[in-house]
């Protein structure tokens, strides 16, 4: 299955549900922001699955990571009942300009993006895993500070975790809506040229029987190379973010 050309790896499969590891730079699927774009991830998986897919949740076009779907109509209402619950525990690594403290939250309301101008709650837990710097002047400092994040977004609102890494000050490196320009470029000029948000582990109840489901997507290419300009490494065990 994951032979076929343009293929999403396959994390978690059964006959009625499946998790993907999206890669960064491919849309989940059509909508407004979408544009001439033509290549969608939902489009891969009928293909690469041969049956339908819906689609449980999202992620932004340059967030790469753990993608849940389901095969059928009964299985993607269940498992959205499950979103509506929070029972979905879904945690990101970000890298962050600055150091913020070792855990903490961003409770602070957030629209629905575009034509969707009324603010709702969201949520935020954050858990630093590793700080690091650069040869960088900055702020009338010798070098450049920057850590590796921990990210479980408690709500799920538009752009959420970007949002509020920037209502924090400690902009998501890569993102150029959200971000600093300045650090992104420092990063390029490493060659790093994506935004360093990936979903990396989800947890959740199985629609049928309940046991409990557990993904994880290791990071990889550029979120890596960007780790190594730190020498940092992922924990083996990690618990609940905040």
């Amino acid at each position: 299955m994951n032979d076929i050309p343009g293929s999403l790896a396959v994390l978690h499969a059964d006959d009625c549900l499946a998790v993907v590891d999206k890669p960064a730079g491919l849309m989940v699927h059509d909508s407004p922001l979408a544009a001439d774009e033509t290549d969608f991830a939902a489009d891969r998986l009928r293909a690469q699955f041969g049956r339908p897919v819906y689609l449980v949740h999202r992620l932004d076009r340059a967030t790469s990571g753990c993608l849940l779907l389901a095969f059928d109509r009964d299985t993607a209402s269940a498992l959205g009942r499950s979103v509506m619950a929070q029972q979905l525990d879904k945690r990101y690594l970000a890298v962050c300009r600055g150091w913020p403290e070792e855990a903490f939250e961003i409770d602070h309301p957030l629209d629905g993006g575009p034509g969707k101008p009324q603010k709702k709650p969201a949520l935020t837990r954050f858990r630093r895993l590793a700080c690091g710097e650069l040869d960088e002047p900055s702020a009338g400092f010798p070098t450049s500070r920057y850590a590796l994040l921990e990210c479980a977004p408690v709500t799920g609102r538009f752009r959420q975790i970007r949002r509020h890494l920037k209502h924090a000050s400690h902009h998501l490196i890569g993102d150029t809506s959200h971000g600093d320009g300045r650090h992104n470029r420092i990063f390029r000029m490493r060659g790093v040229h994506r935004m360093l948000l990936h979903a990396w582990k989800l947890g959740f109840p199985h629609p049928r029987g309940g046991a409990r489901v557990e993904v994880v997507a290791p990071p990889s290419g550029e979120f890596i190379r960007a780790m190594a300009l730190f020498g940092w490494s992922l924990p083996e065990h990690t618990g609940a973010a905040g």
